[in-house]
């Protein structure tokens, strides 16, 4: 009788394994590495190119720009007093300051006439530190603007040629022209019109542009 035997299926190491997926902790260490590996390329690359260039650093780093200070020097005062005001006085002459800078008013007296030919009212006023600076004014008062403006006009002829003109302004509105004139003895006279007021002041020529800017007419 013929032995018949049946195969079994084979087991063990001959068997089919099937491979396991990573995890996505694995995926995230991977990314982790890779980006770390492609940072220390790209520092190393900069050291690379700063030591090659030397102009490099300079490119790469622009210096913040340097803030402007602007320092301001305090408005001088006059060390001397002004005279007394206690008086009447018109409008006019109401407006015209006890002070200007460091000069103070030493005397205010009406203008005879032909300086303010003219004028509603025109006064002569003295302005001194005390010491060495001194500034006369001439100060008046025409009925218009146009009239007023022939008189500066005047007073500027009489005083001579003008080295520079300008316009006078309040806010953005011109008012009337100023003039500055060299004068004898390193004295400046600057006359300027304001509306229906002209004004006309001799001094010290390194003072004369300040003198006339801190006026408030």
């Amino acid at each position: 009788m013929t032995d018949q035997r049946v195969n079994s299926p084979r087991t063990g190491a001959t068997a089919s394994v099937t491979a396991k997926k990573a995890s996505p902790a694995v995926y995230r260490r991977r990314r982790f590495v890779v980006f770390v590996g492609v940072l220390v390329v790209a520092v190393v690359l900069v050291l690379l190119a700063g030591f090659a260039w030397p102009g490099f650093w300079r490119a790469e780093a622009t210096p913040e720009p340097v803030p402007t200070v602007t320092v301001t020097a305090p408005v001088p005062t006059p060390t001397v007093k002004a005279m007394d005001r206690s008086g009447d006085e018109t409008a006019f002459q109401k407006a015209l300051p006890s002070a200007v800078l460091q000069l103070a008013l030493g005397s205010l007296a009406e203008a005879k006439e032909p300086k303010g030919e003219g004028a509603l009212e025109a006064w002569n006023a003295e302005y001194s530190d005390g010491d060495a600076a001194e500034v006369a004014v001439v100060a008046g008062q025409w009925a218009s603007p146009d009239e007023a403006a022939t008189g500066a006009a005047a007073w500027t002829s009489a005083a001579g040629e003008a080295e520079r003109t300008g316009d006078v302004k309040v806010g953005k509105e011109v008012v009337g022209q100023y003039a500055f004139v060299p004068a004898k003895g390193g004295t400046t006279v600057v006359v300027w019109q304001n509306g229906t007021a002209v004004l006309q002041a001799t001094g010290p020529t390194d003072l004369m542009e300040d003198f006339y800017t801190a006026f408030p007419l």
